[in-house]
């Protein structure tokens, strides 16, 4: 294969895993907005603490594996410990959105400095689990097997995420909920149990997305900021609550973010930025917001 094919494919295939790694922290936050209506800007810093979760687990067991068993599981169950007696509070209260992210944002707080008081703040290296060290060959190309391993494990939660909401009974129940949460409860349905369980599911998503990412990006402190700006990105632009929005944005910037590296460096850490701003000088709303059905 020519070598100047040969680097646009890795280069695209890099954004690929990037994007679809963001898109598993994105759609979680999408799903929590759009199904709760909760703003969550702890959001990323749950996708953080997945990370060095994952490092801990590693610490006890040496098995990467159950470490993408328990961490998100753990987060999943902090989420819903957040949910339960700090955001349905505000909510309950009718406080607005503006209690939501100030009380969000004093949780994100919270974390970042648990995790230095924990962890300290010098940055974690977590080993690429043996079994999918190394790097396969197709075509002429030589790819790492992570990577390959987080584009596959992407699409294989975004199948059930789709699955689950499109498909089950559950699905309709919880988009029903999001619609008209009074009228399903005349029908019976404990809506909080409902909102609590997709606000589970969203920090579960995050958790993923720490684990998956751990290995690949270097565990720190910072890990939230880095991350989390891009994903509230792809939340706004891709139209907010919207999961194809997420879907969509979230590939563009994880090839916008390959290729910027590779031909333009200096103005790569803008162009999520410089993206942003020509979307929504043309569509407020972002790409699929309600205001453009």
């Amino acid at each position: 294969m020519n070598p100047a094919t040969a680097m646009y494919i890795i280069q695209a295939l890099h954004g690929l895993a990037y994007g679809m790694l963001l898109f598993l922290v994105a759609s979680g936050l999408t799903l929590i907005f759009g199904m709760v209506g909760i703003l969550n800007m702890a959001h990323a810093s749950l996708f953080m603490l997945s990370a060095y979760l994952c490092y801990q687990v590693l610490a006890f067991t040496n098995s990467f594996w159950m470490s993408l068993f328990l961490a998100p599981l753990i987060t999943a169950c902090l989420g819903l410990l957040l949910e339960r007696f700090f955001l349905r509070k505000v909510q309950a209260h009718g406080l607005g959105h503006i209690a939501e992210l100030l009380l969000t944002m004093g949780i994100s707080m919270v974390i970042a400095e648990s995790v230095k008081s924990i962890w300290g703040t010098e940055s974690l290296v977590i080993s690429i689990p043996p079994s999918l060290d190394g790097l396969a060959s197709f075509a002429g190309i030589h790819y790492p097997i992570y990577r390959l391993f987080i584009i596959g494990l992407s699409f294989c939660i975004l199948a059930l995420l789709v699955t689950v909401l499109y498909k089950t009974k559950l699905g309709k129940i919880i988009r029903a909920t999001a619609s008209d949460p009074g009228m399903v409860s005349i029908l019976g349905i404990n809506t909080p149990k409902v909102f609590a369980g997709v606000f589970a599911l969203g920090a579960w998503m995050a958790g993923v997305a720490g684990v998956a990412a751990a290995p690949m990006l270097t565990v720190f402190p910072g890990l939230a900021d880095q991350v989390g700006m891009d994903a509230f990105v792809v939340v706004v632009v891709g139209g907010l609550g919207s999961l194809l929005g997420a879907f969509v944005v979230s590939l563009t910037l994880g090839e916008l973010n390959s290729f910027g590296v590779q031909f333009i460096p200096k103005l790569a850490p803008v162009l999520v930025f410089g993206f942003m701003a020509i979307v929504l000088s043309l569509k407020p709303n972002g790409f699929f917001g309600e205001g453009d059905h």
